[in-house]
């Protein structure tokens, strides 16, 4: 009754994103049945504890006993609640389940709760007391009249009751007697990924993702091919044959500044599929700058595009970088290698950088100056839940790079299109079906965009000074593309400023490549050496292989110029699988391999 009742909750919360997919009533009641050997499992592992305490009783002791097992169901209660709507709530803004990945963010609450919308908070709080109250009505109801007998001490019925329920509980929980135990890809049944997110039981999903979570510390959960054919498998993907590159910089040594859109998806640029309207000024920019068409976020996470970026690593499943600052010694940094070349340093973000660990990662990289929303003294500035707004940011930082000592590399991270979307600026769209808040905070941003560059073409240091302007990572749109899916991880990648090549102004660049590589393409740029970043590829070197990835909880998407595929591993369930059947088999085997070593590779850190 709990799983069934918090199910159709699922449901009837995300109706909107149901009906963008134009999902019938028909394949939405299929859940239920597709749910429930895996309810069934979850249900065995609850009751192995009360099976336990039931062998214990005596006629003296049994009102205890009994006491401890309301205890311990009312405990349970409130802990599925707790998953439950978190994972309720986490849907609407990942697209993913909720996992262990998920929970490292509760080490900073108070970010979180910024995060969420006022009504999402409330939702969730009346209804964990409206549905807890409920459930423990009906537990009373239909199983507090039940008194609570010992066993009889006969030779036959404490062995039998032990072997019957005990082998209960074990079909239930193994799902049956075949050869392979039940996982959660029991429950996958549609196309649509909210119908299958919606059968898989979300405690039994958290506690296997729990599990995984302490798993990585002691083996890699991801080899699945040997280990050797793996590693020159992926040593010859990255091979090229010849080190070369076009040069796009008409500057020896330009200031070099990052702009990072906070989870602006390609379904937001009109150049790259997208509806008009949306970012005007981005599209203004493209004119004068060059736009990549084929670009992906290696993850899914604020942080982890951090590490893709300013160290060319790909995105993990399971885990991050930054829950692992034991690993930093053991990680390359551009920004290091920069300020070897006398290249002055900054990173800028209007929010705190404690979310996801963050900071921890930029202190170590050794930035000249790093300011987020503490160190900003104005107190001019409006700040919303999660800091300061872009439009007074963008100020503040390029106010910020004309007053630091050039050559410079400088990082900027924007937040106002973040939820809760707080920010002041207009809400031009009102009839948008998903995700319209989303849309409305983007239309902000690149309207703060816009106005940053007016300014910025008007001072001295525009000519001397390149603007990479890319997103983080994606976001749901009104298209609503599954998480499970490369149409989801596009982002843009526009290259700019007055220290561009004017021949590549203008232009379009339709290679296959991803934000781990631009740690080696701004090396390759600078004629400086950048073995040491092997995840990287120069993406203006002619002879470069054309591959982009990314990570799923249990898997990876894996793309190639002649086909892709997304899959989770665990399970060894496919997503996508769009490759000619000749292909198949190096296609799995290039993504398997990639993962695989690159996760061994960070075990080893």
């Amino acid at each position: 009754m709990v799983f069934t009742v918090n199910r159709i909750i699922f449901l009837f919360y995300h109706w909107q994103l149901l009906g963008a997919d134009n999902i019938g009533l028909g394949e939405i009641a299929l859940v239920f049945p597709n749910a429930f050997k895996l309810d069934l499992a979850t249900i065995g592992y609850i009751l192995v504890f009360p099976f336990l305490l039931n062998l214990f009783t005596t006629k003296g002791n049994s009102r205890t006993i009994r006491g401890i097992d309301k205890a311990f169901s009312i405990l349970v209660f409130s802990v599925y609640q707790l998953i439950s709507l978190g994972d309720l709530q986490l849907y609407a803004e990942w697209k993913t389940k909720l996992s262990a990945k998920a929970l490292a963010y509760l080490k900073e609450p108070g970010e979180v709760v910024s995060s969420a919308t006022n009504t999402s908070l409330i939702i969730s709080a009346v209804m964990f007391v409206v549905l807890f109250a409920a459930f423990l009505f009906l537990y009373n109801r239909l199983l507090g009249k039940f008194e609570l007998k010992p066993l009889k001490r006969s030779l036959m019925s404490i062995p039998l009751y032990f072997l019957l329920t005990a082998f209960a509980l074990f079909y239930g929980i193994r799902g049956g007697l075949q050869a392979i135990p039940i996982t959660a890809s029991q429950a996958y049944f549609s196309k649509h990924n909210i119908l299958n997110v919606t059968a898989v039981n979300p405690a039994y999903y958290m506690i296997f993702s729990v599990m995984d979570y302490q798993d990585i510390k002691s083996r890699n959960i991801f080899k699945t091919i040997d280990e050797l054919e793996a590693r020159e498998i992926v040593k010859k993907m990255h091979e090229v044959e010849k080190d070369t590159t076009i040069s796009i910089f008409n500057v020896e040594r330009p200031n070099i500044v990052i702009i990072l859109l906070e989870s602006w998806s390609a379904d937001m640029i009109e150049s790259l599929g997208g509806e008009a309207g949306f970012t005007p000024e981005f599209r203004k920019l493209e004119k004068e700058g060059l736009l990549f068409t084929d670009f992906y976020a290696t993850a899914n996470r604020s942080q982890q595009a951090m590490a893709s970026i300013f160290s060319g690593l790909p995105g993990l499943p399971v885990t991050t970088l930054t829950n692992h600052p034991e690993k930093y010694p053991s990680v390359h940094s551009l920004v290091k290698v920069l300020k070897q070349e006398d290249y002055y340093t900054s990173f800028t973000f209007g929010g705190q950088l404690i979310y996801g660990n963050m900071k921890s990662y930029f202190v170590e990289n050794g930035f000249d100056l790093l300011t987020e929303q503490d160190d900003i003294k104005n107190k001019n500035m409006p700040v919303g839940a999660l800091g300061i707004h872009d439009e007074f940011m963008f100020d503040y930082f390029g106010k910020q790079i004309n007053s630091i000592p050039q050559p410079f590399f400088a990082g900027f991270f924007t937040l106002s299109s973040h939820s809760p979307y707080d920010f002041p600026g207009e809400r031009k769209f009102s009839d948008m079906k998903l995700e319209q808040d989303f849309a409305n905070s983007v239309y902000y941003t690149d309207k703060c965009l816009g106005e940053f560059f007016t300014q910025q073409k008007q001072q001295p240091l525009w000519d001397s000074t390149i603007f990479i302007v890319l997103a983080d990572h994606s976001h749901n749109t009104y298209r609503n593309h599954p998480v499970h899916s490369f149409d989801y991880h596009k982002i843009p990648l526009l290259i700019t400023g007055g220290a561009l090549r004017e021949e590549f102004r203008g232009r379009q660049n339709h290679k296959l490549y991803s934000n781990v590589d631009i740690t080696t393409t701004l090396l390759k740029q600078l004629e400086l050496p950048a073995e040491q970043f092997f995840w990287s590829k120069n993406i203006f070197n002619p002879y470069s292989p054309e591959f982009a990835y990314f990570e799923l909880s249990y898997g990876f998407g894996w793309k190639r110029p002649y086909g892709e595929q997304v899959v989770n591993i665990n399970d060894n369930y496919y997503f996508v699988r769009e490759v000619a059947p000749e292909q198949e088999t190096q296609l799995d085997k290039e993504g398997r391999a990639y993962l695989q070593v690159w996760f061994e590779e960070f075990m080893g850190y």
